[in-house]
């Protein structure tokens, strides 16, 4: 047997590392999924890599000052997400060039801070993501978001629906458009912050990107590319992980390869179904 394969299924070893990463994974992957439908149908999909690159900064500035990364990083994260999403709707300094100042800046100053206190190594993993480190809290964390976004998603349905496709005729309908957007914005940066322990702030754009992507080359309703998108993200994740423990190699990079199979799959099936 596989030595990877065998230790991974030792009692200790599973409940104590595989089992918290398992069920963090599964709960931030499908936070992501779910917003992810309502960030790229709204043209916002590069959020989430810009959001990641400042929460890299952010986390390696407070592991530089020897402070919490989660609480310093999750405040920050957030506090750019309004920024970014209020630049989008009243700024000349639109979009994507919103995104790309902010994340590089913070980017660059993430790399600066902890090179230059010789930490570079310590706060790699922040980069290409640890897994299998996830903490009790972070597990917690990424439970609680789930449940939260999942019943946002069954109880205020119609009201997504509208904000995603027509925000003037949902403010005309008196949804208040602006709270939800801002509402998405702060779960949209908790789940870039946790994604980022799992995946790393160069590929957690991609747990929010490329399921929802997927899910639209075959599902012609917004309801069916929610659930799909929620569904081939735990797919992903799961013969992802196996993967990466069974072969030895990285758990996030793994976890997108799969992803970037299931959109060719799909888009095969989608091009036959035309």
């Amino acid at each position: 047997m596989n030595e990877n394969l065998r230790l991974m299924l030792e009692p200790e070893f599973f409940r104590a590392i595989i089992l918290p990463a398992l069920i963090g994974g599964i709960a931030v992957t499908i936070c992501a999924s779910l917003l992810g439908v309502t960030l790229v149908l709204k043209k916002y999909s590069m959020i989430g890599d810009g959001l990641s690159h400042i929460g890299y900064g952010a986390l390696s500035v407070a592991a530089v000052m020897n402070l919490a990364p989660l609480k310093v990083a999750l405040p920050v994260v957030i506090i750019a997400a309004f920024i970014l999403l209020r630049l989008n709707e009243n700024s000349k300094l639109y979009g994507d060039s919103a995104v790309a100042l902010f994340s590089t800046t913070a980017l660059a100053i993430g790399i600066l801070v902890s090179s230059k206190a010789g930490l570079t190594n310590d706060v790699s993993h922040y980069m290409f993501g640890s897994i299998l480190a996830m903490s009790t809290e972070d597990v917690i964390i990424s439970v609680v978001m789930s449940v939260i976004v999942i019943l946002a998603f069954i109880f205020l349905y119609n009201r997504i629906f509208a904000v995603t496709f027509d925000e003037n005729f949902a403010r005309a309908t008196g949804v208040n458009a602006g709270m939800y957007n801002m509402i998405f914005a702060v779960l949209t940066a908790v789940t870039v912050v946790l994604g980022m322990m799992m995946m790393g702030s160069l590929l957690i754009s991609s747990l929010i990107v490329i399921p929802s992507l997927t899910a639209m080359r075959v599902c012609r309703s917004f309801r069916g590319v929610v659930i799909t998108s929620a569904v081939i993200s735990v797919i992903s994740f799961l013969i992802g992980m196996f993967i990466a423990l069974l072969m030895n190699t990285t758990p996030g990079a793994s976890i997108v390869i799969v992803n970037a199979v299931f959109f060719v799959i799909f888009s095969v099936i989608g091009k036959f179904r035309k």
